[in-house]
């Protein structure tokens, strides 16, 4: 065990040459590893600056959003940017017709003007550990109960490292289980909004421009994060105070220029970049394009009555939103595997692994591959088109009649519970609210129609639920019939109707669930998903799974002397290039950064996404750019090389003094397969700069009392 391990981290971190920018690196190996490549590509500062146990570094500075962004701080005094799609959420939950904040931007003109944010936390990182050892060490591969041996190690481990102290934790496996490492964390939960720009701003160009570059979007928020009178976590209270950071970042004004060093310090949630060949053929000709056939249909439904109705605007704008960022990713991520000609790279490396593995234990591994794969693909489309139909702002109605199975639960025991079922109750209203809140019936229908029609058209039989049966039965098979007839007696498309039943659900209550429609639909695709699918499925991800380890520990030993970095799995991660522009296509040549000019020439006062608000206007039109401006104009965007994916949404970027120059926010399309395959002439991260955010702040927003908190380097 030893030396397998000690052959991944020597093959894992040799150094790359200075013009390549694939990787997301490890923080507590970058002054083994990386720290002197970084150095020699223009980077001022050491690797401690960047992680360290014991002085407060750039670590201390950067925080897991939610649960699937990066925010950093910017103050002394709790303040933290992120993205405007990562608060996006928030300042939803706050707008109405009344106070549309999505609209009109928010800015607290003091903290006594900040808003909670229920639910909303942040985690810090306090220190990581490589305890590949301990979790692995005297293991063998195919031990019997080995699953059980580590999983028992890592509790063990989990509980010594959060014994007696307020903080989490919990071990992540790298390399696909070839490598363990230990993170404790320490979470806070009082997070306040402070600021975000209108969606005119902070979302511009909307779906048309995600994943685009050239990019005008300014795609930030601030939020505050709030302690106790001792600086720890604690809930929502009037008397906590904003949180005493032991890090934050001094804020540049000197801009970029091409070839300036960049990094990026953030949480990069997933990457694949070692699967086979045969991986990139199933999603790229078999479950992507289902899955982006589906989306498209929902997005068509959704903005029908987006265009029509402002209230609906609203409340479909996080779906919306959600719906389009993986549909235009995965039409991205086809395209660019494409030109790439990844499959074909893929099978040519395989042919010289399986010559060299001809005469080793791993001779049949891709044809083991090639043997599960074929159905491991029927059943991964089958899973996550239920998930669409179902859950993943599909048929809305009947999702939230599942809503009702605990409350139901409960009434089916032996000895009832009254204050179980209390419990359950006030928090099935408290979601109910927030259901409902942002529903449209008449989109709904919609959605529950259509989903339903695709997937019975595009799954094979056996994953069909008995609904089917019943209303070919019963509509002969008019679905649109049958849509109808459920929308007109459930209970769950009528707010009120639901809000009484959950308020007064009683034992007399559990038949009346049963014999609503929502609900028999939900329980037929559930039947099917959980005995049909979710099986099947479990059992070939499992045979994958056990596979890509192998694999990977193989792919290390045939390339001995290659670069392996690990995949992206949601914990920090330091990934570092250049800014440079690129071309992207023949004849075509992409500058590295935008300016508010470009923002001026979108304008379109007829596109909600295109209209540009008339104080942003008036300011561009009297050159009222203060310090902020470079070269007779506002900088907007940067492109750089930094190999990101999800995850980085908020991500600091810094330049070679450990500045901070932007804040990361998305990818160029030509480059969105980098999850897969980094190609370094398209791949390029997309970064807003900070001077047009600190523009916003005190031009725009009169909000120039932050900029006061800020350090800023001129």
């Amino acid at each position: 065990m030893k030396n397998i391990i000690s052959l991944l981290i020597v093959s894992v971190f040799i150094s790359i040459s200075a013009e390549a920018k694939e990787g997301m690196w490890i923080p507590i190996l970058l002054k083994k590893y990386n720290i002197e490549e970084m150095q020699q590509m223009g980077f001022k500062l050491t690797a401690e600056d960047i992680y360290s146990v014991n002085e407060a570094c750039m670590k201390d500075a950067v925080v897991i959003f939610g649960g699937g962004c990066t925010g950093e701080l910017i103050s002394d005094e709790g303040l933290l940017i992120t993205n405007h799609h990562c608060g996006f959420g928030a300042i939803q939950k706050h707008s109405s017709v009344e106070h549309d904040y999505l609209t009109n931007g928010f800015w607290a003109k003091d903290k006594s003007e900040e808003l909670i944010n229920e639910n909303l936390k942040v985690t810090f990182l306090k220190g990581m550990k490589d305890v590949t050892e301990t979790v692995l060490g005297g293991l063998e591969s195919d031990t019997e109960g080995r699953l059980d041996s580590i999983q028992n190690r890592i509790d063990k481990l989990v509980e010594e490292a959060t014994k007696d102290s307020h903080y989490s934790a919990h071990i992540k496996p790298f390399f696909h289980g070839n490598q363990y490492f230990l993170f404790v964390n320490e979470v806070y939960k009082d997070v306040r909004l402070v600021g975000a720009p209108p969606s005119a701003i902070g979302k511009f160009g909307g779906d048309t421009d995600n994943w685009m570059w050239p990019r005008h979007t300014g795609d930030f928020s601030l939020f505050r994060i709030y302690a106790n009178k001792d600086n720890e976590p604690a809930e929502y209270s009037k008397d906590n105070v904003p949180y005493k950071p032991l890090k934050h970042f001094p804020i540049s004004l000197k801009g970029v220029k091409e070839g300036d060093f960049t990094m990026v310090f953030g949480y990069p949630g997933s990457t694949e970049q070692y699967v086979p060949a045969v991986h990139l053929k199933m999603i790229t000709e078999q479950v992507n394009p289902a899955l982006i056939d589906i989306r498209t249909q929902k997005l068509n439904i959704i903005k029908k009555y987006q265009e029509t109705d402002p209230a609906v605007r609203i409340q479909y704008a996080t779906k919306a939103a959600r719906i389009s960022n993986s549909w235009k990713r995965w039409i991205g991520e086809i395209k660019g595997l494409d030109k790439l000609n990844a499959i074909d790279k893929k099978e040519k490396y395989e042919a010289s692994f399986q010559e060299w593995a001809n005469d080793k234990d791993y001779a049949n591994m891709l044809k083991d591959y090639q043997s599960i794969y074929k159905t491991y693909g029927e059943y991964k489309l089958a899973y996550n088109y239920l998930l669409e139909v179902v859950y993943r702002n599909g048929m809305e109605a009947v999702n939230l009649s599942s809503q009702f199975k605990k409350l139901k639960a409960a009434y089916d025991k032996d000895e009832i519970d009254i204050d179980e079922i209390t419990k359950l109750k006030t928090d099935l209203e408290k979601r109910l609210t927030s259901f409902y809140k942002d529903y449209y019936k008449e989109i709904d229908k919609e959605l529950t129609t259509i989903v339903l029609k695709m997937y019975k058209e595009n799954l094979d039989e056996r994953f069909h639920p008995d609904i089917y049966k019943y209303i070919d039965k019963k509509y002969k098979g008019n679905i649109n019939k049958y849509v109808e007839a459920l929308f007109s007696k459930s209970i769950f498309t009528n707010q009120e109707v639901t809000m009484a039943f959950a308020k007064n659900f009683s034992a007399k209550d559990v038949k009346k669930l049963d014999k609503d429609p929502a609900y028999q639909l939900f329980q037929s695709f559930y039947k099917t998903y959980g005995k049909t699918i979710v099986p099947k499925y479990k059992k070939l991800s499992a045979q994958v799974k056990d596979l890509n380890s192998q694999y990977m520990k193989a792919q290390m030993e045939f390339k001995s002397d290659a670069v392996f970095y690990p995949d992206a799995n949601f914990t920090l991660r330091v990934s570092y290039g250049k800014v440079a522009g690129y071309e992207p296509k023949d004849g075509v040549v992409f500058k590295n950064h935008t300016t508010l000019n470009g923002i001026i020439e979108k304008d379109n006062p007829d596109i909600y996404d295109y209209r540009v608000p008339a104080r942003l206007k008036e300011l561009y039109y009297a050159k009222d750019f203060g310090q902020y401006e470079s070269n007779g104009t506002v900088p907007v965007c940067f492109v750089a090389t930094n190999h990101t994916t999800g995850g980085n949404s908020g991500s600091p970027v810094v330049n070679a003094n450990g500045e901070l120059i932007g804040v990361n926010f998305d990818r160029a399309w030509e480059g969105v397969m980098s999850d897969l395959m980094f190609n370094p002439e398209q791949c390029r991260n997309i970064t807003l700069d900070i001077r047009y955010v600190l523009f916003l702040i005190d031009k725009f927003a009169d909000a120039g009392y932050l900029l006061d908190e800020m350090t800023i380097v001129k």
